[in-house]
């Protein structure tokens, strides 16, 4: 398994200090290459050689200072050489080499200036040994990475989608609203389309409103019903004295425009709008982009998150490539140069069915379709070389072009939008018949429209999804991103959807809304070769929806993850998108040999690949394992819980202001003040305080009017609660909902941000009130404090935690609960708290650093770094005595040790009890 970047990155930024001084080639360049290597976990010798013999264009002998065959070239400087006279040597080296041993990448290097040479993508990166931590990306294909470059979304197409959204505005605000607004603008789309892809003359719609309607747009609405009427007519069936203008306009069919529409009202400024939308040259315009402008004809409102649930081409492409478009293409290739198996190959391809169960506007089919017409262009191609060699001098392409769009099939919730789908796919379909038409030089149109996409209008979660098809058919490949709704934001519709789909399943109830077209594909394609590659929330692949969903998947359907991009931010050039963090997901019912697995350096940046055995649940390589919630943890060590919940409408907490006008009306009131603290105050060392009335009498409560007054206050919001248990608190106003008062008790927050390297947690004592939003572990010890505290445990939460949009959310019943805690010996246990306690010695050296600062990536002293890397030596060799090279390793370990413990394989009895020793 690949490091980790976070461990890449540690390891790069101590190569830099290390190797600082280092300058001469002889002396250093062997040593100076090992230590580089071993930066992404790599033995240089099992992959390089040093000083390759190779004889040089020049016929004489030459020597590659490395080489790893096929991969990478290093030529080494002594500091200060030229590096383009470097080069120069290297390039000369590779003519001396085998094709299988060109390199994709040549580095050269006077140890203190690296520059990397990509020969595949013709461009080269330049920085500097201190700018390494920086730069170490780029040598991610060391680590096993891959690098996948996915294009974004052309600005034009945005901006088409904001003229469209003016236009729907004045429509709407005249009172053209609803299914007629609807179909009208997908009309005006398809115009608007046509007159700049060959489908209408050039400018033709154009010169039309302009030649043909009033300035004062008064006739153009009446101009344009007679123009929808023309279009949807035959030739041989117009009227004999049509207007000339409108008889030059083709027969376009497809019942996009069958249907009688009420008559809309223009006015000067509406007809603008409209010009200005022909203005733009739209056959620069993506079908795909469609999606976007269904967002961007929704209300104003909506449209400020323009682009929110619509999927960027570059993020549909990270779905397409690896279910089956870079097997296909590979596949092709190995066809390619026999007649026979290429004809195969293609009649193949032809008969594939791809599915989108919610397809919206059709972003998933129009580029999914493009896709494979260009690779039927390429297939093409070397038909007519086979038909040249055989003496045919023209190609009729109407014979052999086998793909159509009805080998596309969606489902999709909302009309708008699937009528919008419908019409995508004839234009991505003209699109590409006008490629193919350039390439080999013959005008091919499909007019009058024969075929359409299978676009139903329906809840894909009730409808069978074997109707859309014949019975002896089936889909090839399944894909899309289905809605994504958490459990608590369902509406009842919804959630009946989710009882119809995962009511059966155990605590099925509790998934969200995607998990829903995750079960239904598996029951569709169980005992099948069929794939599915779904785009959703990274919550199905961490804490308690990994067991509920990838049980019922695993056990019930024998599901296998074939591919997966692990968390990234789904976003496209759309103005105000929406931040959201998502995964990709390929699955099947049968098992591959090799997986692959894309990970990210951060949420925002480019997939790096890497080729693995197996992926699991939490999208890491391994065995497929599942952390089930669990009520209390696997080891004998002590529970946690949350803090206290006051549901008491705030008033029983206390800021300063109100705190110093009780202790002034009450001057002896102070045994009835204790210091609140939540996950707030707790990292950012901020003040408040509580009423904590639990021992107080009646008699000193109704005495003071401060308090008396807050605790009317307090019955009255409980009073009005529908929650039972929170009613029945009102009759005892001050009390806590939920109260638990400890004398020791170690704190973890809830949250935390993912930029962090360790959850800052701390202690606490019966002085202190915890909240709600802290957890707690009553009677923990300095040894529970640092193993909590260690990387080895950050290791878990990184893999086992929820999230709440990227920061992590720890949980009892999956993080804590289901931790594999170690079991030292006496020695290794004093080792553990002798280092805890060091740690809070060196935080308290920063009595004005709040824990938030201390725990920054940023701002964290060094002396905490050090203090923790103490911790974390201590704590892994209570584990194991071999260390740990790498956060994965340590995920590996761990998730072996939980499989152990809980398949009871070290003993029948119960995990020892750990950590028994006091703080």
């Amino acid at each position: 398994m690949a490091l980790s970047w976070n461990e890449i990155k540690e390891r790069a930024s101590s190569f830099s200090k290390d190797w600082s001084s280092a300058h001469n080639e002889e002396a250093d360049a062997k040593p100076f290459l090992d230590a580089f290597f071993n930066i992404f976990g790599i033995s240089r010798k099992k992959t390089a050689t040093f000083e390759q013999r190779v004889q040089k264009l020049s016929a004489h002998d030459g020597y590659i200072d490395l080489l790893w065959k096929g991969v990478l070239l290093v030529e080494m400087k002594s500091k200060g050489k030229n590096l383009d006279k470097a080069y120069e040597q290297a390039i000369s080296y590779t003519h001396g080499l085998k094709e299988y041993e060109l390199p994709k990448y040549i580095l050269v290097c006077d140890f203190e200036r690296f520059r990397l040479f990509d020969l595949e993508a013709d461009s080269y990166i330049e920085f500097t040994l201190a700018d390494l931590v920086e730069n170490v990306h780029h040598f991610g294909f060391i680590a096993g990475y891959q690098k996948r470059i996915y294009k974004e979304q052309d600005p034009v197409n945005i901006k088409a989608a904001e003229l469209m959204g003016a236009l729907h505005d004045q429509l709407r605000d005249i009172g053209y609203t609803d299914h007629p607004l609807e179909v009208y603008l997908v009309r005006l789309l398809f115009c608007l389309f046509a007159e700049d892809t060959t489908i209408f003359q050039r400018q033709q719609f154009q010169d039309f409103i302009t030649d043909y309607t009033r300035d004062d747009g008064s006739d153009l609405a009446a101009r344009l019903q007679e123009l929808f009427q023309v279009l949807n007519t035959p030739q041989e069936k117009r009227f004999k004295n049509l207007d000339e203008r409108l008889a030059e306009f083709p027969y376009v069919n497809g019942k996009l425009f069958e249907e009688p529409l009420p008559i809309a009202s223009f006015s000067s400024a509406m007809r603008e709008a409209l010009l200005q939308c022909c203005a733009l040259d739209w056959s620069k315009i993506s079908p795909a982009i469609f999606g976007a402008m269904f967002q961007s004809v929704m209300d104003s409102q909506k449209r400020r998150n323009l682009g929110a649930h619509y999927t960027s081409e570059k993020n549909i492409l990270k779905v397409i490539r690896p279910l089956f478009l870079d097997d296909l293409y590979a596949e092709f290739e190995s066809v390619k140069s026999n007649e026979r198996k290429l004809q195969e190959f293609h009649r193949k391809l032809a008969a594939m069915k791809f599915f989108d169960p919610a397809c919206g506007c059709g972003n998933f089919l129009v580029i999914t379709y493009r896709e494979l017409r260009l690779l039927e262009l390429a297939i093409l191609r070397e038909l007519s070389r086979f038909g040249a060699r055989a003496g045919q001098s023209t190609l009729d392409i109407r014979t052999i072009m086998r793909l159509d769009v009805d080998m596309m099939y969606g489902i999709e919730y909302e009309e708008f939008p699937a009528r919008i789908a419908e019409v995508a796919m004839w234009l991505i379909d003209h699109q590409m018949n006008m490629l193919v038409s350039a390439e080999f030089g013959e005008y091919f149109v499909r007019l009058p429209l024969r075929k359409s996409a299978h676009i139903v209008h329906g809840n894909a979660l009730r409808i069978d999804w074997k109707s859309l098809h014949g019975e002896q058919e089936q889909f090839s490949f399944i894909l899309g991103n289905p809605p994504f709704i958490g459990r608590l934001l369902q509406k009842p519709n919804q959630r009946n959807d989710m009882r119809a789909i995962c009511g059966s399943i155990e605590n099925g109830l509790l998934l969200d809304y995607v998990c829903a077209w995750y079960i239904k594909a598996a029951e569709y394609i169980r005992g099948t070769r069929i794939k599915v590659g779904f785009v959703s929330t990274n919550s199905i692949s961490q804490g308690e929806q990994v067991g509920i969903l990838w049980q019922e998947l695993f056990e019930r359907y024998s599901c296998k993850i074939h591919f997966a991009h692990r968390t990234f931010s789904w976003s496209n050039e759309a103005r105000g998108n929406a931040a959201v963090h998502v995964v990709i997901i390929g699955f099947a019912c049968f098992d591959i040999p090799e997986k692959r697995l894309f990970e990210y350096e951060n949420v925002r940046g480019e997939p790096l690949e890497n080729k693995v055995k197996n992926i699991n649940p939490y999208l890491v390589a391994g065995n497929d394992t599942l952390i089930l919630s669990r009520s209390r943890p696997l080891f004998t060590v002590p529970s946690i819980s949350k803090g206290n919940q006051p549901t008491d409408g705030g008033h029983l907490i206390l800021d300063r202001e109100s705190l110093e006008q009780f202790l002034h009306e009450s001057p002896n009131g102070t045994r009835f003040i204790k210091k609140i603290i939540g996950a707030r105050e707790f990292l950012q060392n901020k003040n408040r305080w509580c009423l904590w009335l639990k021992n107080a009498k009646p008699d000193e409560m109704k005495s003071s009017k401060f308090i008396y007054e807050r605790l009317m206050a307090v019955a009255k919001v409980r009073s009005k609660s529908p929650d039972k248990k929170t009613k029945e608190m009102a009759k005892v106003p001050h009390l806590f909902r939920e109260m638990r008062n400890y004398a020791s008790f170690v704190i973890v927050p809830s949250t935390t941000s993912e930029n962090r390297r360790y959850v800052p947690m701390g202690f606490g004592d019966e002085n202190v009130i915890p909240t709600n939003l802290l957890h707690i572990v009553p009677n923990g010890t300095l040894f529970h404090f640092g193993i909590l505290s260690s990387a080895m445990h950050m290791a878990w939460v990184r893999y086992v935690a929820g999230r709440l949009k990227s920061d992590y959310r720890y949980s009892k019943d999956i993080v804590y609960n289901n931790f594999p805690w170690c079991e030292p010996n006496e020695k290794q246990q004093k080792a553990i708290e002798q280092a805890a306690e060091h740690v809070l010695a060196v935080r308290a050296e920063f009595p004005e650093s709040s824990l938030a600062d201390l725990y920054d990536p940023l701002t964290m002293p060094p002396a905490l770094v050090k203090a923790h890397q103490d911790l974390d030596k201590a704590v892994d060799t209570a584990y194991r005595a071999k260390p740990f090279t790498s956060e994965t390793e340590r995920v590996e370990y761990l998730f072996l040790l939980y499989e152990q413990y809980t398949a009871n394989l070290f003993t029948e009895n119960k995990p020892k009890r750990t950590g028994q020793r006091k703080k």
